[in-house]
């Protein structure tokens, strides 16, 4: 699939501020299941300096300073992507990977480490046991796992549009019974965790119905399987991801996945500034 995307997001603020760096994570990644075709940004007030880099999840980061004070800001993002693997499947296990838990080779656990650990201080007791739940359900096989557990959250969860705020803990998102993508990606990355299996949260893009005017940015969940690599699952549609979702940012840590970090100074005024954000995100798919 070819997708052109076009993502708008703008702050206005009170009065005027000096803006702080600000990081952007919206460069769509380039791999085995996408190519970046195109991408360019436009930013005002104009930057004093605009900084390309990768981080080290891997994720290609966009860097801004400033130096004028301002009474808002616009960052516009055009990208072209070409999205390849139709066929979310299309691998074959390693041995150590038929049964859980997998039995990772040591070195690959060591450095899985960061992708195991619980969302808060320690794993939340509701996702432990709908993890047991389901293993013994599909008798520990991996794939059944993840499918279950993939549909078990997209027929209990009711998705909810959440425009702000971090990931809800797990056990809320589960007892309430609904959740935004991002609160439903980070109970499905505990469940699996649970279970030993490394899982990422990932920010970007899914079609869904071409024609739909309103666009969010989208989350969902990457588990590591050898002889697979990382596999996407999104639970708030209910499916294995393939060629309909464009990949933005990967994270053992959502935080690091926000589309945009920065903050603000309000100079030697003592009067307090506020802030509205609003985004617009538009997706065409195929080439003019």
């Amino acid at each position: 699939m070819y997708y052109r995307i076009c993502h708008q997001t703008t702050y206005t603020y009170n009065r005027s501020v000096l803006l702080k760096p600000h990081i952007v994570r919206l460069r769509p990644r380039c791999d085995s299941w996408q190519t970046l075709q195109h991408f360019s940004i436009a930013v005002e007030p104009e930057p004093a300096g605009i900084f390309h880099w990768v981080d080290l999840d891997g994720n290609a980061i966009v860097k801004l300073s400033f130096q004028q004070e301002t009474d808002f800001l616009k960052i516009v993002l055009t990208s072209e992507v070409e999205t390849r693997q139709s066929n979310p499947f299309n691998f074959l296990l390693e041995t150590e990977a038929l049964q859980l838990p997998i039995n990772y080779p040591h070195s690959l656990w060591l450095q899985l480490q960061p992708y195991l650990q619980p969302y808060g201080v320690s794993f939340d007791p509701v996702a432990v046991q709908l993890a047991q739940e389901i293993e013994r359900e599909v008798s520990g096989q991996p794939i059944s796992f993840l499918t279950a557990l993939n549909q078990r959250l997209y027929d209990n969860c009711k998705h909810i549009v959440r425009e702000e705020g971090d990931p809800w803990y797990p056990g809320v998102t589960w007892r309430e019974g609904r959740g935004s993508c991002r609160d439903v990606a980070v109970l499905f990355m505990e469940v699996c965790r649970c279970m030993g299996l490394g899982a990422r949260f990932v920010s970007g893009y899914q079609e869904g119905d071409i024609e739909q005017e309103r666009r969010d940015l989208h989350a969902w969940a990457e588990v590591y399987l050898p002889g697979a690599g990382w596999r996407g699952f999104d639970p708030t549609q209910g499916l294995a991801v393939c060629d309909r979702h464009i990949a933005v940012a990967a994270s053992a840590f959502p935080r690091y996945a926000a589309p945009i970090s920065g903050g603000f100074s309000s100079g030697s005024s003592l009067s307090e500034v506020s802030a509205r954000l609003e985004a617009q995100i538009a997706i065409a798919r195929g080439k003019d």
